[in-house]
């Protein structure tokens, strides 16, 4: 049965996590503007930022006069008070890095990993580099809220279970999220390496970013989707098999079992020394998602596009130009991640940070 105590202890966590999430989207705030923006009575807001400051999330950060009366104490976060480790599984490598609060890279380490590694190799992998990441940034355990994974697909995020990852023998329904929290013994989140991706994109640009997708050529091609300011998953939690599109009907098979999938054609025409064939089959590809999506941005990343980026992003852009019907008033942004390789292990840890604090508010939070 629950008890009254119980109850309270839940709502004072919630408030807290609703306060820090909103105080993360502005430099400085003070108790009116948190009231204003979460609904709290000024006495509860009161409380919980006595609360927050004894737990060293927030800091006093000077005053604010308005008028007559006493003056407003302003408030700051506290980047080093938390941090959350990320981890970008790829077929080839594994790339971990650690942010603060804010969700800032502070270090990273990238480790090899063995041809048609096994899930026991990986989390080898993982448990050595994060000793070394914490080696070189040394943080108090205590400050550390948990570890996320962004992982090759198919993958089923509810349940935490990597389900027959393409190109990866050993990967058919393993519980990776139980298995790993049990290595590592710390909370862990499990996501899809492009869903982890486009929650990076959408904390860097705010309100801005309500309906995007991140596209990442890494060994395969895949989209996160941000569509009305939230991850899209899908009813399976596999959303993003991107590349897994049929552009043609008698073409190559694919590794899904398919033929003429967007990947095996992008793949070849890289094969073939033709990057720029291998770019407008992207394009087409993005104008595909864009008539069934009707996103506003399209952000381009991944390790086998980003030595060709210019390009890339020429030939998506001329795409999304030419292709989409009255791309005048369709209009699109096409970009570059400014977080590089970082952009999946960064948007991992930064789910771990949502799921303690909340998510910043797309809206605008408190303002600047």
């Amino acid at each position: 049965m629950d008890t009254p105590g119980a109850g309270l202890g839940y709502l004072r966590e919630y408030n807290d996590a609703l306060v820090v999430g909103l105080a993360r989207t502005a430099p400085q705030f003070d108790r009116s503007s948190i009231a204003a923006a979460t609904g709290l009575t000024p006495q509860a807001v009161s409380k919980v930022l006595a609360r927050l400051v004894a737990d060293g999330l927030i800091e006093p950060a000077g005053v604010r006069r308005r008028g007559v009366g006493k003056p407003a104490t302003i408030y700051r976060i506290v980047p080093s008070s938390r941090y959350a480790i990320g981890v970008h599984v790829t077929r080839a490598r594994v790339r971990l890095v650690l942010t603060d609060l804010l969700g800032e890279v502070v270090a990273g380490e990238v480790v090899a990993l063995p041809d048609d590694f096994t899930p026991e190799q990986l989390l080898s992998r993982v448990d050595a580099a994060r000793e070394v990441l914490l080696r070189r940034r040394p943080v108090d355990p205590a400050r550390i809220l948990g570890l996320g994974i962004g992982m090759v697909g198919p993958l089923d995020h509810a349940n935490g279970i990597v389900r027959d990852a393409h190109r990866l023998r050993h990967w058919h329904d393993v519980p990776l999220r139980e298995l790993a929290a049990k290595r590592l013994l710390m909370p862990v989140h499990l996501d899809k390496d492009v869903t982890a991706g486009v929650t990076a994109e959408a904390w860097r640009r705010g309100g801005d970013f309500r309906d995007g997708v991140l596209i990442m050529v890494e060994s395969g091609i895949g989209a996160g989707l941000w569509l009305a300011g939230a991850a899209y998953r899908g009813a399976h939690t596999n959303a993003g098999e991107f590349g897994h599109m049929v552009l043609q009907f008698d073409g190559p098979r694919c590794v899904c079992g398919r033929h003429g999938c967007l990947e095996v054609l992008h793949d070849r025409a890289v094969a073939g020394g033709d990057v720029p064939l291998a770019a407008r089959l992207l394009g087409v590809g993005v104008v595909n998602l864009l008539q069934t999506t009707d996103v506003g941005h399209v952000v381009l990343a991944g390790a086998d596009l980003l030595g060709h980026h210019d390009l890339y992003v020429e030939e998506v852009a001329s795409a999304v130009r030419v292709q989409v019907p009255r791309a005048d008033w369709l209009t699109v942004t096409v970009s570059v991640s400014a977080l590089g390789g970082d952009v999946i292990a960064a948007g991992a840890a930064m789910q771990v940070l949502n799921a303690a604090y909340g998510r910043p508010s797309l809206d605008g939070g408190l303002g600047r």
